[in-house]
């Protein structure tokens, strides 16, 4: 295989990191985390106790942590797999777990939330065009870029190296992972990958659309319109927002 998949991700995410445990009642509220999740989410400056649990998280991840709740408020018996979901907080990458909690009849009585940091399984440090001092350096913020991209799919997580996707494209709040392997799917918007990817390996060629400039075959137009030609035989080919025509040439050397 191309895609370059770490085998047994689950196993390894399970004896490697800590978990953030949240419990919610079922209105959604936040009622205790362990120590964990008090060490690694912004506890302090939210006061998320008796809120709703997306009152500590950014705007653009609001809608994901409600459709995962959505999911696992369904049939017992439909989701007795726990719902699973990858987000992007500031600097961190998180991937979510939530299982519905029922009484002795069933009915549901909460949520639980279990969370893990894979921030540095997916991401490489980034490199500075110069040095900088310790003290700036301590202060500088962090923008981790990605070198494995996570996937989810049947409520399973596997990570595919950068260097083996060949574009992005933009489905909602999720986004769709062309590798020379097909499509498979990320949880993380196409505006959470752009900010995390490397600027010189990848471009934002359309609102809809990022391309790796090393999978680039040829240019395209037709109709007026430019679009890119990907390696590979089963790669579609990606339109290019008139805008970005001229970016997109002088990061291929085309001038």
């Amino acid at each position: 295989m191309h895609a370059k998949i770490a085998a047994n991700p689950n196993l390894y995410l399970f004896e490697k990191f800590e978990a953030g445990v949240i419990h919610l009642d079922a209105q959604r509220k936040v009622l205790a985390m362990n120590d964990y999740a008090r060490r690694v989410l912004p506890v302090q400056d939210k006061q998320p106790f008796d809120k709703l649990v997306t009152s500590f998280h950014p705007e653009r991840s609001k809608p994901k942590v409600n459709f995962l709740l959505d999911e696992a408020s369904g049939c017992p018996m439909a989701n007795a797999v726990p719902m699973t979901m990858i987000i992007n907080i500031p600097e961190q990458v998180l991937l979510i777990k939530v299982s519905r909690l029922g009484d002795a009849r069933g009915d549901t009585t909460g949520f639980a939330l279990v969370f893990y940091d894979v921030t540095q399984l997916v991401s490489q440090a980034p490199v500075m065009a110069e040095p900088m001092a310790p003290k700036l350096l301590a202060s500088a913020p962090k923008n981790m870029r990605l070198s494995r991209i996570p996937l989810v799919a049947d409520h399973k997580v596997s990570f595919v190296d950068t260097a083996d996707v060949l574009s992005l494209e933009s489905q909602a709040h999720s986004t769709r992972v062309l590798t020379r392997e097909g499509y498979q799917f990320c949880n993380l918007s196409i505006g959470d990958l752009a900010l995390r990817l490397d600027p010189a390996q990848f471009i934002r060629v359309h609102r809809c659309f990022i391309v790796n400039l090393q999978a680039v075959q040829s240019l395209g137009r037709e109709g007026g319109k430019t679009h890119v030609v990907l390696k590979g035989k089963s790669a579609a080919n990606v339109p290019v927002s008139r805008g970005e025509v001229g970016r997109l040439r002088e990061a291929l050397g085309l001038g």
